[in-house]
């Protein structure tokens, strides 16, 4: 059921534009190559364990909770220009 100007499915497609720019974002921000041995915020001890299980990680597990409370972003795709919108 169209509402307003859009089209049927539009609504859905703005649904599915967030996702997808949200699963990119996370992809995005993968740990990428050789783990390192001490963190490199606080230079604390990165366990092995850690190291192996999450190839190319940069950070240990406290300053990587403390990353993540700050990177939080909005549910909304703000992104999408109003035209792809209304298709």
């Amino acid at each position: 059921m169209a509402s307003g100007w859009a089209q049927d499915g539009a609504v859905q497609d703005q649904i599915d534009a967030t996702v997808d720019s949200e699963v990119e974002r996370a992809k995005q921000s993968l740990p990428k190559g050789e783990s390192l041995t001490h963190c490199e915020e606080c230079d604390a001890l990165i366990p092995e364990k850690r190291r192996k299980a999450i190839p190319g990680v940069r950070l240990c597990i406290v300053c990587q909770s403390e990353q993540e409370k700050k990177g939080r972003s909005s549910l909304y795709n703000r992104a999408g220009s109003k035209d792809s919108q209304l298709r």
